[in-house]
């Protein structure tokens, strides 16, 4: 849904300070202008989004009250949002959300809750159905932080025949099987390094390779993703942040081109964002650079529909950055941090 070669795009916020929901906003790749930046819905923490392929319906974690769960909207037009239903439940809200190709299931993950769920969706009206599925973890690992499960990522793997789960609390990449009713399966368990906190997966385009981002080592894992039985090798560990740096650093969001050529990893702490080329035969990392993300506590980014652009948030010090990325090195080049949106967490376009 592009108007007038302008895209448009929305950004997850914690419901703190000024914050009031999910906001809007227009790209103009042309001038390189973050545009028109609006409340889009009045909803409590809705920090992480997920929009359907066919751009109609935005799903959103949320938080009313002491309870938490998802809340859906329609897609008007001109971006704006209305909104069809939610599913809340007693407790802490899910952290991630994400949505099969056909808008037929929702899957979410709980960090608080350690558990991972999934979801029909109405194919009328674009609803969100009660849990048809909940899966919840045991286990802990070996920092302090880790004193239960705490599940930080749910997607389905590109062949969508499994849903990938990134256990942040113990250690753990685990993969299901998906039935037909939404019913959920567990068909294997990869243990990664311990007390290293898996926290968000990124798949490559090719379907072979995959890459974790470690919140408590700061590192990304490279995998290998084998179709036959769901379950993936591990590969690969390489470093976010400078040997040097011993301050705190947490580890938040990954994404890669659609070329498959470039990794982006974001730190927390260091506040900045990594650069890594992919080694097309082997999917493993090489470091490229490192990019001040002019702000504090980097969240999550996303690339521009065009590529040609990375916007970073910051959640602490509520400003958007806009990057120019090379196509051919990875690299970043500064353009504008001054954009400002109150605890921004994540960003997400309407697909093109």
């Amino acid at each position: 849904m592009a108007n007038t070669s302008k895209y448009i795009g929305y950004i997850g916020t914690y419901t703190k300070g000024e914050s009031k929901g999910i906001y809007s906003f227009t790209f103009n790749p042309q001038t390189a202008a973050i545009e028109n930046i609006k409340v889009a819905a009045e909803l409590g923490n809705p920090t992480y989004l997920t929009i359907s392929k066919d751009n109609r319906y935005l799903y959103s974690v949320s938080k009313e009250g002491n309870e938490g769960g998802v809340a859906a909207f329609s897609i008007k037009a001109d971006g704006d949002l209305e909104a069809i239903n939610s599913e809340l439940v007693e407790g802490a809200p899910p952290c991630y959300v994400s949505v099969d190709r056909r808008n037929r299931y929702l899957f979410s993950a709980n960090y608080h809750k350690g558990l991972v769920d999934s979801r029909l969706i109405n194919q009328e009206d674009g609803s969100v159905l009660p849990a048809a599925s909940i899966i919840e973890h045991e286990g802990s690992g070996p920092d302090p932080r880790q004193e239960k499960p705490h599940s930080h990522y749910a997607e389905l793997t590109p062949d969508e025949k499994y849903l990938a789960v990134v256990e942040l609390g113990i250690d753990a990449l685990i993969t299901y099987s998906v039935q037909e009713d939404g019913t959920l399966t567990q068909s294997h368990l990869l243990p990664v390094k311990a007390g290293s906190g898996p926290r968000h997966l990124v798949f490559h385009p090719n379907g072979k390779f995959a890459y974790i981002m470690t919140e408590f080592s700061s590192e990304v894992i490279v995998l290998h993703y084998h179709k036959e039985g769901g379950h993936f090798t591990e590969q690969q560990y390489i470093s976010t942040i400078p040997a040097d740096f011993t301050e705190n650093n947490q580890g938040s969001a990954i994404h890669i081109s659609s070329d498959g050529r470039f990794v982006y990893a974001g730190n927390r702490g260091h506040n900045s964002i990594a650069v890594f080329e992919v080694n097309e035969e082997t999917g493993e990392l090489r470091f490229v650079e490192l990019v001040s993300t002019e702000g504090d506590w980097p969240r999550d980014f996303e690339l521009d529909p065009t590529e040609k652009f990375i916007i970073a948030s910051n959640q602490e010090s509520g400003n958007l950055v806009l990057f120019s990325r090379d196509g051919a090195t990875g690299r970043l080049k500064l353009l504008n941090s001054d954009i400002s949106v109150p605890y921004p967490v994540c960003v997400k376009f309407l697909h093109v």
